[in-house]
């Protein structure tokens, strides 16, 4: 799924308490319900020059120190004109960065085209990338996953698996043991460029269904310290019952990795036993992903040092790792 519009009025907000930018209006335009439909930016230099063949009129324009001081230039007459240019077309708004100002005949042109227009003390770069960043937020695809998403040393557990087969149930225990909740049950997963991030839905936020017992609320139950609102999904823990004609990783050399959203994520497949503490095994997951991530794979260190076994003409069988108990009978 992926939002066809915001409105204008909403960027603002969020530019003012998310974002910490100061918005000016200029005009007085009914702009509260004006829909912005494009997550990228322009800067419409070349359009105040009156080459319009490829002007992007459905987004947001930016006019910047560049735009502002070439319409300052020219006389009232041919300033008219190029701005005219503009604000002929349907746009969403005009915002003005950098504490520019436009003569009042072109805030006049713009407000008789119900074109808001609006200020912003921030240099034109750090604001296009401030807002293009929310933008890109805005309009990512997304998805939902069946499952939870719990924050272990550092690293976005996803875990995912059949009705009843205890995904809160460890997610309560990881919590528990002083890891971080994210989401239960519905997991809302979005794709920032190459990343996915993961969140709770506005209605379930921190509260988990835990079977025979009901509906507990995390962040009330363990404080603040036991949530988080947003964490990157870095791993998959598909939790499966135990089956004997599944093949399962011994040795870590299997790659298994499961698609969301066209991003592949590393996978594990987990079985589930009677006795097996699979809470701990996810902390193993994590601190595990956290070596590779760092350039330590146990599985392959393991597979150069019985290369270079098999190699060798020398000892024959395992040996001890150890070859002098130095008088320690302990």
């Amino acid at each position: 799924m992926q939002k066809e519009f915001i409105t204008l009025a909403f960027v603002v907000e969020q530019l003012r308490e998310r974002v910490g930018i100061d918005v000016e209006q200029l005009n007085e335009v009914d702009w509260a319900a004006q829909r912005i439909s494009d997550r990228n930016l322009h800067r419409p230099g070349l359009v105040l020059t009156g080459y319009t063949d490829l002007f992007q009129s459905q987004r947001m324009q930016v006019l910047g120190n560049t735009e502002c001081r070439y319409l300052n230039h020219m006389d009232e007459q041919a300033r008219a004109n190029a701005f005219d240019t503009l604000v002929s077309y349907d746009l969403p708004a005009i915002f003005l960065t950098a504490d520019n100002e436009l003569p009042p005949a072109q805030i006049a042109q713009a407000t008789a085209r119900g074109i808001p227009v609006l200020r912003i003390s921030a240099p034109t770069t750090r604001f296009m990338a401030q807002l293009g960043d929310f933008l890109e937020d805005q309009f990512a695809l997304q998805t939902t996953v069946h499952g939870s998403l719990v924050d272990v040393y550092g690293v976005g557990l996803l875990l995912v698996g059949k009705a009843g087969i205890g995904k809160s149930e460890i997610a309560l225990d990881l919590i528990e043991r002083g890891h971080r909740l994210v989401a239960d049950d519905v997991v809302i997963v979005t794709r920032k460029h190459n990343v996915l991030m993961g969140a709770g839905t506005d209605l379930v936020q921190h509260f988990m269904e835990i079977r025979g017992l009901g509906l507990i609320d995390a962040r009330a139950m363990f404080g603040i310290r036991a949530i988080r609102f947003q964490k990157r999904v870095e791993v998959v823990v598909n939790l499966q019952l135990w089956d004997a004609d599944e093949e399962y990783t011994r040795i870590g050399m299997i790659d298994d990795t499961r698609n969301i959203l066209d991003l592949e994520l590393p996978l594990v497949k987990l079985p589930v036993t009677p006795g097996k503490n699979v809470t701990v095994i996810c902390e193993v997951i994590a601190m595990n992903y956290l070596l590779q991530h760092y350039g330590y794979d146990p599985a392959q260190v393991f597979a150069e040092r019985l290369a270079s076994r098999m190699q060798s003409k020398g000892k024959q069988g395992p040996q001890r790792s150890t070859e002098y108990f130095e008088s320690d009978y302990e």
